[in-house]
């Protein structure tokens, strides 16, 4: 077993010389063969001069950020074992054996759980450890079905070359989310060990910015999820809105002393079109994701493209335009019939705004299915 420990390194003079000591012994410990590799994002107190006394080998990072720094230090890793971790002494890197044994066991990457291992006093800021990273895993958990209780961990171990598939792009904090979300979409053997978080050895203030960085991996999950930004909240308007609005088509309706009526029906069918505009995205999203590579396959997508195709889709388009047509013509017979005077306006809007929906939900449709059908072309 040759083992690589990386450490993503900018300023950590105070506790650098201990980490790579620390991995050095742990290596050993295990009984197997490795290396350490300090990923330097530009220091400038000395911190590379104190890696190459301790035997480390440096790979100087030019582009700034936490990704970077990894995703350096992690193409010029030799083995085919390689644990990550922070320099700033916040984890123990003696748990390496929990670690290479869970790759031993099968696991393509492995992450640590530092809820379940134990997270010192003044480890982790209360912001960060009641509400950021136990709402951010949770929502990891939900839209990728990854099992991982704490997404965040900086200690992980990983097979390099199943990293390597991965083709991991982000150079900030986000970079620990886009690894999890990325193995999980492309179905990589994912496990969870205990490890435990001690109080960072430096003094000075962390790179770590908590709305910033908590922002950063929210909107990567949500843009690598079209389902859950998109999909699911267009089709929960779509059907409130022709729910609604299909109740008060044929008249006014009360509950209790308020009554609905033309306004409310409006509205309803104003949520049918943003619905409606919402479900496209998510599909559009879904099939560019796919097509250019960012996002696998996904069997379920390509069994409805068998049945909704752009003819399918201009049928249906025509169809909404025909019946919004007819509505029109019904809305302006109505006037035709008053000699074109004044009308009463909730007669003649019942039948105009579902004429008018049905006439841009029928234009949406058309367009969008040239727009899909030019976004799923088959190419090299």
């Amino acid at each position: 077993m040759y083992v690589t420990v990386v450490m993503p390194c900018l300023n950590e003079a105070e506790t650098l010389a201990q980490c790579i000591r620390d991995a050095f012994a742990a290596i050993k410990q295990l009984g197997a063969a490795g290396e350490v590799v300090i990923a330097d994002n530009g220091s400038t107190d000395g911190s590379p001069d104190i890696a190459r006394r301790e035997g480390a080998r440096v790979v100087d990072v030019p582009v700034r950020g936490y990704g970077a720094a990894l995703m350096g230090g992690i193409e010029a890793a030799k083995g085919e074992y390689v644990l990550m971790a922070d320099a700033d002494g916040s984890y123990d890197f003696f748990h390496l054996p929990r670690f290479t044994n869970a790759l031993e066991s099968g696991a393509d990457l492995v992450v640590g759980n530092r809820f379940k291992g134990g997270i010192r006093d003044g480890a982790m800021p209360r912001l960060h450890r009641h509400l950021g990273n136990p709402v951010l895993s949770f929502l990891g958990r939900l839209f990728f079905r990854a099992p991982i209780g704490d997404f965040h961990c900086g200690m992980r171990a990983f097979r390099k070359s199943a990293i390597e598939r991965l083709r991991l792009q982000t150079t900030g904090m986000e970079f620990a989310s886009e690894m999890v979300v990325k193995a999980m979409l492309l179905h990589l053997k994912i496990a969870e060990v205990p490890t435990t978080l001690s109080p960072a050895g430096r003094s000075r203030p962390p790179h770590l910015e908590t709305w910033r960085d908590g922002w950063r991996h929210l909107r990567f999950m949500l843009l690598y999820s079209p389902t859950w930004l998109f999909l699911y909240p267009g089709i929960f308007l779509l059907i409130v809105g022709t729910l609604v609005g299909g109740w008060l088509v044929p008249g006014p309706r009360r509950i209790g002393h308020v009554t609905l009526d033309v306004d409310t029906l409006a509205y309803a069918l104003a949520c049918v079109l943003i619905g409606f505009h919402v479900c496209v995205f998510a599909i559009s999203a879904k099939t560019f994701g796919v097509t250019e590579g960012l996002l696998p396959k996904d069997p379920k997508m390509e069994r409805w493209y068998a049945y909704i195709k752009l003819e399918t889709g201009l049928a249906v388009g025509a169809a909404l335009l025909a019946f919004g047509f007819i509505a029109t013509a019904g809305a302006f017979l109505m006037w035709y019939r008053t000699g074109f005077h004044e009308l009463l306006a909730t007669e003649a809007l019942r039948l105009s705004l579902p004429g008018a929906t049905a006439l841009m939900l029928g234009a949406e449709v058309v367009f969008a299915s040239f727009f899909l059908s030019l976004l799923g072309i088959k190419r090299k």
